[in-house]
């Protein structure tokens, strides 16, 4: 008997050892089942939480074989969630490649908690108002639930510990915690970034200053705007900068983004690498001619009252950083209008200085609003650049076949991109939640996504701190 029980003893003693001296409980070890994925047909379930903003209908506007029909939407009341449920159906019904999404809805007040309790899918998608996103995030990654997140994850600065700590949470849980990032899928973009780690073309990236920075992102974009041929209708919290953040915040993110992900490709960042050097905030006034239009509400409600002089509502949708990566200057400028000139959309430009080349993108009236890159040769032996300019597009051509260069002036090219890259902001939508479920099944983001996140959250919230003090 005595050697019976020894025996189990070093059986079990065997089994920790080859472990790796583990003593995970079984509800851990469950909980790591739950959240491993195959690339299976339906294994992702999505719960749509408080869907107020029509991003949150983009991710459904395709269908992906990973992702079961059924989508569990849990939200108030109200116009919001209508809104959303009205969008999603014109998806189910239009005549080209409709989608088939079964919406089973939950509407009441106790919307997230019904949802923390039930827990019907293993991936939930918000984008809405973005006062409580934080406190979403934090409380589904903590019930041991995926996050796929619109932009903004965090708003006020004295909210970016919660979402440090989001992602602290997700860490342990082994969950994945992800921001919808649509501009790193458009072509114009990525182009610059790929024309920029040529460095026989661009040479590197310069240093710049304050007043002219190494590398500059600016957005413009329009309260009143086209969503799926129909005219977007915004919710009035929309123009409260409590509910949607300041611009300097909210579209922001991106620009931030684009920074971290063009000037440093792939490089672990922390916030010690950020230095706030300016900062700046300013408003768009709406009549109440202008706001009827976008919300088709008579009156402002109470809440924008603090927001309202002489009958005008003031937004603070507007917000520049400057600041410094690395000891690199850079950009982020936001700037909302309320309609967008005859022809025109959401704009944006960008600018990266290279010791050899600018490269620009431009996306005004004499590009037809639509995004152009630009080669503008700075350096001194223009033969030779020119030279390696069109053995790097020739290289790229390969990865984007049909892309050519053509030449402008002596020292300025455009590249000509054909139109299957075009595919447009609203597709981005897929491509990013496609890339969202092949990390689910790699079990894993790429080891710089999450520190750059929060670093990028780092940046915005810092410098609306010094906007404001400013």
């Amino acid at each position: 008997m005595r050697q019976l029980l020894l025996a189990s003893i070093g059986l079990a003693l065997f089994m920790t050892a080859c472990s790796g001296g583990s003593t995970k409980s079984s509800s851990e070890t469950s909980q790591k089942k739950e959240n491993m994925f195959t690339g299976a047909k339906g294994e992702v379930k999505i719960m749509s939480l408080d869907p107020g903003h029509f991003h949150a209908a983009l991710v459904l506007k395709t269908m992906y074989d990973q992702v079961n029909p059924v989508v569990h939407v849990y939200a108030p009341d109200g116009p919001d969630v209508e809104d959303q449920l009205a969008r999603i159906e014109s998806y189910n019904t239009r005549a080209e490649d409709p989608t088939s999404w079964d919406l089973k809805v939950y509407k009441g007040a106790d919307y997230l908690e019904k949802m923390l309790s039930e827990k019907p899918g293993n991936v939930m998608n918000t984008a809405g108002n973005n006062a409580k996103k934080t406190e979403y995030i934090l409380k589904t990654i903590e019930a041991g639930i995926n996050v796929l997140a619109d932009k903004p994850m965090v708003i006020k600065p004295e909210d970016f510990p919660k979402l440090e700590k989001a992602f602290q949470v997700a860490d342990e849980k082994e969950l994945l915690l992800y921001d919808i990032m649509t501009e790193r899928h458009e072509i114009t973009t990525m182009l610059q970034r790929e024309l920029s780690q040529l460095p026989e073309v661009f040479g590197k990236l310069q240093t710049g200053t304050e007043e002219e920075p190494a590398i500059t992102k600016e957005s413009v974009h329009h309260f009143f705007k086209y969503v799926s041929g129909k005219p977007l209708t915004r919710p009035a919290w929309f123009f409260d900068t409590e509910q949607q953040g300041e611009g300097i915040v909210d579209v922001n993110t991106h620009l931030v983004d684009l920074i971290q992900w063009e000037a440093f490709p792939e490089v672990i960042l922390s916030k010690d690498d950020v230095e706030i050097m300016s900062a700046k905030r300013w408003t768009t006034d709406l009549t109440p001619e202008m706001f009827t239009k976008v919300t088709h509400l008579e009156n402002y409600p109470d809440f924008l009252q603090k927001d309202i002089e002489n009958n005008v509502l003031k937004v603070y949708s507007n917000g520049e950083i400057n600041y410094t990566l690395k000891g690199i200057h850079a950009k982020a400028s936001v700037i909302w209008n309320f309609e967008a000139p005859e022809g025109a959309g959401d704009t944006h430009y960008s600018i990266m200085r290279g010791t050899l080349c600018n490269l620009i993108i431009q996306q005004g009236e004499a590009e037809g609003y639509k995004p152009r890159l630009y080669i503008e040769f700075t350096g001194d032996d223009l033969k030779a650049f020119a030279g390696n300019l069109n053995n790097g597009v020739q290289g790229l051509s390969e990865k984007y076949p049909g892309i050519e260069l053509e030449k402008l002036s002596d020292t300025k090219w455009a590249l000509n991109i054909p139109d299957k890259y075009k595919v447009g902001h609203e597709a981005h939508f897929g491509q990013v939640t496609e890339k969202y479920l092949q990390y689910l099944v790699d079990g894993k983001l790429p080891e710089w996504e999450v520190p750059n996140m929060i670093v990028k959250y780092y940046t915005t919230t810092e410098g609306l701190k010094k906007a404001l003090e400013e």
